[in-house]
């Protein structure tokens, strides 16, 4: 892909379509979407205030006005499904901060913050309010990481319903025992070659998991079937994430491949199972533009890497809508360092040459870029694109932040909104109360 030289080119007023803040605004975007049964919404950085904020507000029209039950997030799947079980009204949790009480995996901020706790809050009154129990909306996590989380969670769903394939499943998950902490001690000594990989034992309990539905079913009721669906995606997540920490040291495409064929494989598990227990189910999915916009379009799909909005697009075809999420500057919540403290950092202004850059010429806060057809002409070539995900180094922004990428194809639609804030920690720190002064940075790039 090449990178344009001319900055000559804008956006007219016909190419956008403002947001004001209105309750009509997404009224074109619900249009574009129309009876689609995947509406796949990204975000440029993981810790901007704004995305989390105008992906709730998309949410919420298309569960009160399309009929979409799920909301899908690049979450951990035990921890989200706690957040579900409030959601729907079947917990003990006093409120969705007590329910986001799980998410305390680096980065937890992504999921414990002020805009997904009035979200989860806003989906239990719904749900509350829904007399048919096919209205009300659930709340499910994608992501992979939770190794152990996800092998305790299928231990205590046997515990209650089957105790002797309890302990067959703490006998064969006892393999990680050789190593302390998360995947990453187990995939660092698989390739040191100190254990044996325990891929035989994963896949054993899955299969076998698997072979007792219908037994584990004669209890009978929603709820139930629910509940073994749960178990069974945890029994997978653990299946797919150790083969995950075992090639994380191979290489980065062969790890994020993984990754994403996991999360759009549980995606689709959970498609079929809400199909069954509500014909034709609709889901939303929260993650970020890399996972979101079709890979295909960028130089990383170039490279090899594939994704989750490529492989929706590959499944359902017309049935599915990716929608991406711009800014130019502003701050944002992010660390270092993997597993640093999270702080507020500013966001610098985007580089010339880039999409952000093209948007920002606009003069316009808050739009909407609707492609197809209307995309405009300006956007058609390869430009540089932003991705911030939980950590964000400005020193270096160009080599670790900025990929090509060809907008139009890689997404049905863009939102812009031109300065962005951080979004805001329940557990807030003293340097995110200080924030990062405007200038700790060098100039160049």
């Amino acid at each position: 892909m090449a990178l344009p030289v001319s900055e000559t080119e804008g956006l007219s007023a016909a190419d956008i379509v403002p947001l004001t803040g209105a309750p009509g605004d997404y009224g074109d975007l619900l249009d574009l979407i129309g009876d689609r049964r995947f509406v796949l919404l990204g975000e440029a950085s993981h810790g901007s205030h704004e995305f989390y904020q105008e992906r709730a507000r998309i949410t919420q029209r298309l569960i009160e006005e399309k009929d979409f039950t799920a909301v899908a997030v690049e979450a951990d799947w035990p921890d989200a499904y706690r957040v579900n079980r409030y959601v729907l009204g079947t917990s003990d949790d006093r409120d969705a901060i007590a329910a986001l009480a799980d998410f305390e995996r680096f980065p937890g901020w992504m999921w414990r913050n002020s805009d997904v706790v009035e979200f989860v809050t806003w989906m239990r009154s719904y749900n509350d309010a829904q007399p048919d129990r096919r209205r009300k909306a659930h709340f499910y996590g994608l992501d992979l990481y939770s190794l152990r989380a996800s092998m305790e969670a299928v231990v205590t769903y046997l515990d209650s319903v089957d105790h002797e394939a309890a302990v067959q499943a703490r006998a064969r998950y006892s393999c990680f025992d050789h190593v302390q902490g998360e995947g990453t001690e187990y995939g660092h000594a698989v390739m040191l070659d100190l254990m044996i990989p325990c891929e035989n034992e994963v896949v054993a309990q899955l299969v076998d998991l698997r072979q007792r539905a219908v037994a584990l079913l004669a209890r009978d009721g929603w709820a139930a079937e629910d509940e073994l669906f749960f178990a069974e995606q945890n029994a997978r997540l653990v299946h797919n994430a150790e083969q995950y920490y075992r090639t994380m040291y191979q290489g980065r495409v062969s790890s994020w491949n993984l990754r994403d064929q996991h999360m759009a494989g549980t995606l689709s598990a959970l498609a079929r199972h809400l199909d069954h227990l509500e014909d034709r189910a609709k889901v939303v999915v929260w993650e970020h533009n890399s996972h979101v916009g079709d890979a295909r379009a960028t130089e990383l799909g170039a490279s090899g890497e594939l994704n989750v909005g490529q492989l929706a697009r590959t499944a359902w075809a017309d049935e599915c809508f990716l929608l991406g999420f711009t800014t130019d500057h502003g701050r944002v919540t992010a660390a270092s360092d993997w597993g640093g403290p999270a702080e507020r950092k500013h966001v610098r202004p985007a580089l010339e040459g880039s999409y952000e850059s093209l948007f920002h010429r606009s003069e316009a806060e808050r739009f909407l870029v609707p492609f197809g057809p209307r995309a405009p002409d300006a956007m058609e070539a390869a430009r540089l694109e932003r991705a911030i995900g939980v950590i964000y180094r400005p020193e270096t922004e160009r080599q670790s932040h900025w990929f090509l990428a060809r907008m139009p194809r890689q997404f049905d639609a863009v939102v812009h909104i031109d300065c962005t804030s951080a979004v805001e920690p329940l557990e807030r720190n003293a340097l995110w109360d200080r924030g990062e002064p405007p200038e700790t940075y060098p100039t160049g790039l």
